[in-house]
């Protein structure tokens, strides 16, 4: 082992420590010294100075130190920096000092000023909700954040962030233009006014009431700053009465199925009580169809809405390719159904919604000669129905800064079929359904996703059977799957089970006053089976194309699409018209 180094002896420092230890004394002690090198303590106290006294370069050069320094000096250099409209500095500074304190919010918060001042509001949000998770009771960075907001015109994400410190109170709430609608109706399904606070549920709630009135084509509620420091509310809401919006409308809405052979005769807000009159025509020699609807307020109440509708149908179906069973193909099977039935829809809240209703229907079919074992002639048995249906509806999840929507439905459906071989049925079938706007301003790039399945519990006739396909009658749609052969039903797969997940965007690509024009994908998947053996899919099903969406006058949306069977490799052009 190494020697060890000879101590000093106890009590007796060398000499050349003691003279260090006095020369330092010495300088520390020296006037001259003290003001060349002030203590960190002292500077910050002569930046902060100058700060408050509006000195603001004086400020930046006592704030500007080593590396290392306190945090603080690098938040007053960035103030005084920013006081100077010197916003990349200012942003260098600030951002050394979160380097340095990552937990204190005041950073994230100058830095998200700096981006609002440079129009960064993406940056600016991203830096505010960042505080807010350091501090969610901070009053300012929420005030800030909804202002943000506000601006971009997203006005339920701005009331998400102004409710918790009572804002906006309003001053005023007006209609552009006025309303026929009859002012009972009109109050009651506006759930804020005038000197209140306008609460994000109140919107919402507002939002879905004016909906379920069924007399307005298109809504936007619109706030301005009032000189007083409220707000004023102006709704603006296309109101349909008579045939439409104007009569150009009532004429396009009227005419628009003609290319497939049907009218649409539509009368709205009749005596200004929100009573609704729709209707279809369709004189199809494959598919002829009368519904009519007639819908209104109870109680006048715009929350609580009754539908009463009549439905009669002839339609011809060709079953070769979907029916499995072991006779003839039917290719000109017959259907005559006719069914009334009543519904009413309520609005709990701006969350929540249910129905409730009943219906009777009769069928019967003919061309079913072909039919031979009872399992087969189950489907095609003419009978008298009589059902019940309840159903819910909730928006599961709201994210307004993100523009995103997640709502989901459930409807259980339960009657009995009066014929022989037939009996008691249930149904039950629900559905998620996702919106997203990925810019924080505007409607481009559209996403939509939706899931569907369901059930049925039973013997069905051929017309409770679900149906994955494209066709006018149809809501399960499977973009690549024609719901017809030669114009007649029949030819996309039936059964009494289904999934089906549609996924699509749309990209704007042209608008006017008259019409605006939407471009973009979709993916379609689904299976539909059913126990019987006799109907299903066989296999998944893989469907992807584009669609077109022009919608006219606010008022009707018409849709053409190219889709293809990823699986069959069958091409299907297809073009309606959504109300």
């Amino acid at each position: 082992m190494a020697a060890e180094a000879q101590l000093d002896a106890a009590g007796s420092p060398p000499k050349g420590r003691v003279i260090f230890l006095l020369i330092a004394v010495l300088m520390l002690g020296s006037p001259a010294f003290a003001q060349d090198h002030p203590s960190d303590q002292a500077r910050l106290t002569a930046a902060q100075n100058a700060f408050d006294a509006g000195h603001w370069n004086e400020a930046i050069g006592l704030a500007k130190g080593p590396a290392d320094q306190s945090p603080e000096f690098d938040f007053l250099e960035g103030l005084a920096l920013a006081r100077l409209e010197k916003w990349p500095e200012a942003k260098l500074a600030f951002d050394a000092g979160l380097r340095k304190a990552p937990n204190d919010p005041r950073f994230l918060v100058e830095l998200a000023g700096i981006a609002y001042k440079q129009k960064d509001f993406r940056t600016a949000k991203d830096q505010l909700h960042a505080a807010l998770r350091l501090n969610p009771q901070d009053a300012y960075s929420s005030e800030f954040l909804a202002t943000i907001y506000f601006l971009e015109g997203n006005l339920e994400a701005a009331l998400k962030y102004w409710n918790p410190e009572d804002k906006p109170r309003l001053r005023n709430v007006v209609f552009a233009p006025p309303l026929q609608l009859k002012e009972s109706l009109r109050n009651r399904a506006i759930t804020f006014n005038a000197p209140q606070i306008l609460g994000r549920g109140a919107l919402l709630a507002t939002q879905a009431r004016l909906d379920n009135l069924g007399v307005f084509s298109s809504r936007r509620i619109e706030l301005a700053p009032a000189d007083s420091g409220d707000y004023d509310v102006t709704l603006h809401l296309a109101e349909r009465n008579g045939w439409g919006d104007s009569k150009v409308e009532g004429i396009v809405s009227l005419l628009s199925g003609l290319p497939y052979a049907a009218v649409y005769p539509e009368f709205y807000n009749l005596g200004h009580d929100a009573v609704n009159l729709t209707s279809l025509a369709r004189w199809d020699s494959e598919k002829r169809r009368v519904f009519l609807a007639l819908s209104t307020p109870l109680y006048g109440d715009p929350g609580l809405r009754l539908r009463v509708y009549a439905d009669a149908r002839n339609e011809n179906w060709n079953l070769s390719q979907t029916f499995f069973g072991v006779g003839t193909p039917l290719t000109d099977l017959n259907m005559r159904r006719a069914a009334f039935g009543l519904e009413v829809h309520s609005i709990v809240n701006g969350r929540w919604n249910w129905s409730a209703g009943a219906d009777i229907a009769n069928r019967n079919f003919r061309n079913v000669s072909a039919v031979a074992s009872p399992a087969e002639r189950t489907f095609f048995t003419g009978s008298t129905s009589l059902a019940g249906r309840l159903g819910f509806g909730r928006a599961m999840l709201r994210v307004p800064e993100r523009r995103f929507t997640l709502d989901s439905s459930v409807e259980a459906r339960a009657g009995r079929e009066f014929a022989d071989g037939l009996g008691p049925f249930a149904t039950l079938r629900g559905s998620l359904r996702a919106h997203w706007f990925p810019r924080a301003q505007g409607e481009d790039y559209e996403m939509q996703a939706q899931i569907h399945a369901g059930g049925t519990a039973g013997k069905a006739t051929l017309d409770e059977l679900f149906q994955l396909g494209i066709e006018r009658d149809n809501d399960l749609w499977l973009r690549g799957h024609a719901g017809t052969f030669d114009g007649r039903k029949g030819a996309a797969p039936l059964g009494r089970r289904f999934f089906l997940a549609n996924w699509d965007m749309d990209k704007n690509i042209y608008e006017n006053g008259f019409f605006a024009v939407k471009l973009g994908p979709f993916l379609d998947s689904g299976a539909v089976a059913d126990s019987s053996g006799l109907f299903g899919s066989r296999s998944w099903l893989w469907d992807s194309g584009a669609q077109c969406k022009v919608r006219v006058l606010g008022a009707l949306t018409i849709v053409l699409s190219y889709g293809r069977d990823l699986r069959g490799g069958h091409n299907v052009f297809y073009g309606t018209v959504l109300r």
